[in-house]
């Protein structure tokens, strides 16, 4: 999803099928309907036993990613007051469009937008990982976002380590190349391996490094746990599996395995370290197909979060591990192989009753892109989304993809949006605490 390096990577990770992201063709990857929904080592459902006053806000959002220059900074070379004055200038254009909350990519790659003692600082900063740029670019967003009457989520991705394969190229401190065995070449990128417990401590510890240091209101992470399928490759996990997956009845499990402790260990200690932080997460709008599983969507996608990136997104709702999930439902309504209309209503289910907030995924930069299909050119097709989505009393929001569209608008897609639903500022609106599980 998410700033994952080029605008294929973050909007369309489908990768299948026509121009809107979705196969046109039933495909069914791996699993059956018969796999287990529950956990296994225990966590149980974490419900509340009354609300939390930051429920009852209504989510107003947008993304702002880092990734290869995505959003922001706008390009190498930027000194540190030309950066912070771009960084401010997008802040500014979230609270002009009536937006009220600010998902900030803070670690793109296994490095930092402020002085961790764990990772080098981002080379989308300066040009050269390690190098400081001078300021800190995390705390002066938490600041100026909350001085704004925004929140701001700082966004973490746990796993990529690097868009290209060569952990020379890496800073000579990072942690890749302090233990290149913690890495796995693939697709023509390097990945910190899920399945090795020292791995899993050491980025959520690099994680919570930012959690104790910032008045962050919330941890976000997208849709990048194990990578996206690469045809006719293989990632290289079998010497981890040999040695920490004997209780597993196959690879698949103990992949989804190591992604739900990673989880549930990042929640715990969001919880120790500030318990006013809420956490959640951003997946890819299939869980499954319902021809794989019938407690699936009635869709035709050609990646499902469950079998290809051995996320059981919906087992982390069910249960109460995370506060909200904010599946990016990136096609129109009436789209064959994956409708928004039909997604919209089944995540939904899968809220309703669990306590996590349901906020939406919006493809702000699909409105008016060139070519888009006749749909998207419609500047009142997100608009009808959110009027769609007012039926649904679980849905809390809407996170629209990103903060380049929504100072561009190219057709106006965003305008018409706050001109039906943003119209007038409400109580619920403003920017709200509360905690996390009471």
């Amino acid at each position: 999803m998410l700033g994952g390096g080029t605008i294929r990577d973050r909007a369309d990770p489908l990768r299948r099928g026509d121009g809107d992201g979705a196969t046109a063709t039933p495909g069914v990857r791996g699993g059956g309907a018969g796999h287990a929904h529950g956990t296994r080592y225990g966590g149980g459902r974490g419900g509340r036993s009354r609300p939390s006053p930051w429920q009852a806000r209504v989510v107003r959002g947008m993304w702002l990613a880092t990734a290869s220059h995505r959003d922001w900074p706008s390009r190498t070379g930027l000194d540190a007051a030309e950066q912070r004055a771009e960084l401010l200038a997008h802040l500014d254009t979230a609270v002009r469009r009536r937006l009220n909350t600010v998902f900030f990519q803070v670690r793109p790659s296994a490095d930092a937008l402020w002085p961790s003692p764990y990772e080098p600082w981002s080379q989308y900063l300066t040009g050269v990982q390690g190098r400081d740029p001078g300021w800190d670019p995390l705390g002066t967003a938490v600041r100026e976002a909350h001085a704004r009457g925004l929140e701001l989520h700082a966004w973490f991705n746990p796993y990529r380590v690097s868009g290209q394969s060569d952990p020379e190229q890496l800073a000579a401190t990072h942690p890749a190349r302090v233990h290149p065995d913690w890495i796995v070449p693939y697709g023509g990128k390097l990945y910190y391996n899920p399945g090795l417990p020292q791995v899993r401590a050491f980025v959520r510890a690099a994680m919570l490094d930012a959690v104790g240091r910032y008045a962050v209101d919330g941890v976000h992470w997208d849709d990048y746990f194990y990578p996206y399928p690469v045809a006719g490759e293989e990632f290289d996990d079998a010497a981890a599996y040999a040695e920490h997956g004997a209780d597993f009845p196959d690879r698949a499990a103990w992949r989804r395995h190591n992604i739900d402790k990673l989880v549930l260990e990042m929640s715990a200690g969001i919880r120790r370290t500030r318990p006013g932080v809420r956490f959640g997460i951003s997946p890819f709008g299939v869980w499954r197909n319902a021809a794989t599983d019938p407690l699936g969507s009635r869709t035709r996608a050609g990646v499902q979060t469950y079998d290809d990136l051995y996320a059981d997104t919906r087992k982390w709702v069910r249960e109460h591990w995370i506060d909200y999930v904010c599946p990016q439902l990136y096609w129109h309504i009436g789209f064959d192989a994956a409708d928004y209309a039909e997604l919209l209503p089944w995540w939904a289910r899968v809220a309703r009753g669990s306590g996590v907030r349901l906020y939406v995924g919006e493809a702000l930069y699909k409105a008016g892109g060139p070519g888009q299909p006749p749909r998207w050119q419609d500047p009142a097709e997100l608009s009808r989304h959110l009027t769609l989505a007012a039926a649904y009393p679980e849905v809390g929001g809407h996170v629209f993809f990103s903060a380049t569209e929504v100072a561009e608008d190219r057709v106006g897609a965003l305008a018409r949006v706050v001109a039906d639903h943003y119209g007038q500022a409400t109580p619920t609106d403003r920017r709200a605490g509360g905690p996390r599980r009471p």
